[in-house]
């Protein structure tokens, strides 16, 4: 029989663990008897394969008691206080939802997939149908699932607690897709917590609204050997980075989203056409601000409802691949939000976050710090990587905000920051996550890359953790991206003066696997386009960017363009309104259009342009110092031969009969002219487009070519003997 105070316990949502008093039990009398606990009901009767035998009500919050009429399985014939009826199976009839391995890697921090088994899962038990839950709250008193099918009532639902790995588990019959959900939490001192939604969600609400909704795990998406080879590191790559809700809205209907497979059509079609080889999204994980940009996630494993359900994601990635385009998503596990749903002191205690201000508090973006140190929370993030690149099949993450991860003092003033246990500023912790993170990718997934957002000179990011680096496999070029940003900016009067801000990225270029980005930090916060970044007239705006592009593709280095920029946007990136594409109604932005395409089809075809992008051996100089006239000259180099000549003049001046010493004697023809007419230039250029050699010697070298140089242009050259 139920003591009172076990009685009141159950009624008031404070017992601990249900499973010892709820669901089914040997009596003294060698009869099973079944408690349930269902507020408002009327009556309640157990019905089995051998009878029906009612239950005794003993007390009126809904607590039922009594012996069943025969042994075996059973369900609840339930008469609610409504007057309506509801045939229910038991949730407490049900055994454990977590397998002794999965309790044992959990504990251990060392779950490769703890996707698989936490969070709600729709599955079978016994032959029922339900969904299985699972929700890390070590330090909680009592844990119920709470949602539509209860009346956010925490008392019904009360979870079970595997105390070997803080996890609390339930499975609750005939539940399923589509059902909303949150955790009902009490502290360990039993006080209420805000309802929590699910960490490990696989869909959620559209904003405002928070509740987590279940969703069936996305199928393993095989490995691909063409994916593999198209983000090796001889592959030509060129990232078109994109913010889903702003790159193109529909004003005719509220300016309203895309959604997945308009945007499956739309942008897919618009990257193959223009020639870029993937697809870099800004974060797609659920979060609550939009002004975030979505870097300020709490749904870590929910593709955000903004643009449909986590199935549009899926058949986005599909079609992308099927058109030849990678994607990869920006990956935030640098911060969290600190919203009364999310992760936030979850079980009343600061589960996921570091408990002291200076290691688990960000000042840049008022928000929090996962704690790197904790082996649950290493699990949480490790797994999260696995799971994006499995479930959804795409090709790598671009983590965001390194820098902020790797140093205990990032943003941080003296006295602010607590050294580590050696003393210093460096945060072990965080290097041994981002470490493991990525041996994880490479060993199950070595299709996938991995970039990371650095901005210091920390050394070897991109290198492999086995000799001694991160594991990344590629670094964003930040100081690449200040320096020449810095030069192009410049009045070309002054450029004389700046020169080496265009040569410096070239002294470390080879240091680590590059990409070289001009990402959307680039065009907000007062930045301005870049187009109007550039000095001079409209002509000479266009020219300018035009002979930039033209130097960053022939870059040794990995592209990155943020939408928009590839036509000249005007104004400055704003996340509430799409680009202005009528702006290609106009001559100047659709030439700018077409050179960017054209520079990434040369890209493409020019092996001496990508497939020895971090190897010396792939760069050679003919002139950096001729800083009086801004010209700079360089030639890149193929594995097997092929030599592309880059000549850039940023400087509005013609030189006519320009003699430059090549590496190799024989044709060097004009493979493209930012400068040409079809771009909106002068079209001034080398007479028939080719270049001969000349046994004459210039720059060191024995054989020269004579070529006339555009104004404010980059002109490409390739060779054959």
């Amino acid at each position: 029989m139920l003591t009172p105070h076990e009685i009141d316990a159950l009624r008031r949502g404070t017992h601990g663990d249900p499973f010892a008093v709820l669901g089914p039990h040997a009596g003294p009398d060698g009869r099973t008897w079944v408690r349930a606990l269902l507020p408002g009901a009327a009556s309640v009767a157990a019905v089995t394969d051998g009878g029906q035998a009612e239950l005794r009500c003993m007390h009126g919050d809904g607590v039922f008691e009594g012996a069943l009429p025969a042994p075996g399985p059973y369900r609840l014939q339930v008469a609610w206080h409504d007057g309506s009826h509801a045939l229910l199976e038991d949730p407490y009839r049900f055994g454990t939802v977590l397998g002794e391995m999965d309790v044992w890697l959990l504990a251990e921090g060392s779950h490769l997939r703890p996707h698989d088994i936490m969070g709600a899962s729709p599955r079978t038990m016994d032959g029922v149908a339900g969904t299985a839950f699972s929700v890390w709250a070590p330090n909680a008193s009592r844990v119920s699932v709470v949602g539509d099918f209860n009346l956010w009532n925490g008392c019904r639902h009360p979870m079970r607690l595997r105390r070997e790995c803080g996890v609390w588990e339930l499975f609750l019959p005939d539940l399923g897709p589509g059902a909303r959900y949150k955790y009902e939490l009490l502290d360990r001192n039993g006080q209420l917590l805000p309802q929590k939604a699910d960490p490990y969600a696989r869909h959620a609400e559209m904003r405002p609204a928070t509740a987590s909704i279940v969703a069936p795990m996305p199928a393993m998406v095989p490995p691909s050997t063409q994916r593999e080879r198209a983000n090796a590191l001889d592959a030509p790559l060129s990232i078109y980075e994109v913010h889903l809700s702003s790159w193109r809205r529909r004003a005719a209907e509220g300016n309203r989203w895309l959604n997945w497979d308009e945007l499956a059509d739309e942008l897919v079609g618009y990257a193959r056409e223009m020639g870029f080889t993937h697809l870099e999204l800004l974060p797609v994980s659920e979060h609550p601000f939009d002004g975030s940009w979505g870097y300020q996630t709490l749904g870590l494993y929910a593709p955000t409802a903004r643009f449909g359900d986590p199935a549009g994601l899926r058949r986005f990635v599909e079609k992308a691949h099927e058109a030849g385009i990678g994607v990869l998503l920006d990956w935030v596990p640098a911060h969290f939000p600190a919203d009364a749903h999310g992760l936030a002191q979850f079980d009343g205690t600061h589960l996921y976050e570091y408990a002291d201000p200076r290691e688990g508090y960000h000042n840049d973006w008022n928000t929090l710090i996962y704690n790197f140190g904790r082996t649950e929370v290493r699990n949480f993030l490790v797994g999260n990587a696995l799971y994006w690149l499995e479930r959804y099949g795409v090709d790598g993450l671009r983590v965001d905000a390194v820098a902020s991860m790797l140093y205990r003092d990032y943003s941080r003033k003296a006295g602010q920051w607590i050294p580590n246990v050696h003393g210093g500023r460096e945060n072990l912790e965080a290097i041994a996550f981002l470490k493991r993170t990525n041996e994880v990718v490479g060993g199950e997934r070595p299709q996938a890359i991995t970039l990371a957002e650095e901005s210091t000179a920390f050394p070897a990011v991109s290198r492999p953790t086995w000799a001694g680096g991160l594991g990344f496999h590629f670094k964003w070029n930040m100081g690449w991206m200040h320096d020449t940003l810095q030069y192009i900016q410049r009045d070309p009067i002054h450029r004389a003066f700046h020169h080496g801000e265009l040569t410096f990225g070239l002294i470390y270029a080879f240091t680590e696997n590059f990409v070289l980005p001009i990402s959307h930090d680039e065009v907000v916060h007062g930045k301005g386009s870049m187009l109007q970044r550039m000095p001079g007239d409209r002509w000479q705006k266009f020219a300018n960017l035009r002979a930039y592009y033209g130097f960053m593709w022939g870059h040794p280095g990995k592209k990155l363009l943020f939408m928009g920029c590839e036509f000249g946007q005007e104004r400055e990136w704003n996340f509430e309104s799409g680009l202005d594409w009528h702006l290609l109604d106009q001559p100047d932005h659709r030439g700018l259009q077409s050179l960017v395409r054209d520079l990434n089809h040369l890209l493409a075809a020019s092996p001496a342009l990508h497939d020895q992008d971090f190897s010396g051996e792939g760069f050679e100089w003919i002139d950096h110092q001729d800083s009086q006239r801004s010209l700079l000259s360089f030639v890149r180099k193929g594995r097997q031969g092929a030599m592309m000549l880059v000549l850039c003049n940023f400087a509005p001046v013609v030189h006519h009969g320009l003699r430059l010493g090549v590496p190799a004697a024989g044709r060097w023809t004009e493979r493209l002219n930012t400068d040409s007419s079809f771009y909106g230039g002068s079209n001034v250029g080398t007479p028939l487009g080719t270049a001969t050699s000349e046994a004459v010697a210039s720059h060191g070298r024995p054989q020269s070519v004579v070529i006339t140089v555009p104004p404010l242009a980059t002109v490409f050259f390739e060779w054959t003997a």
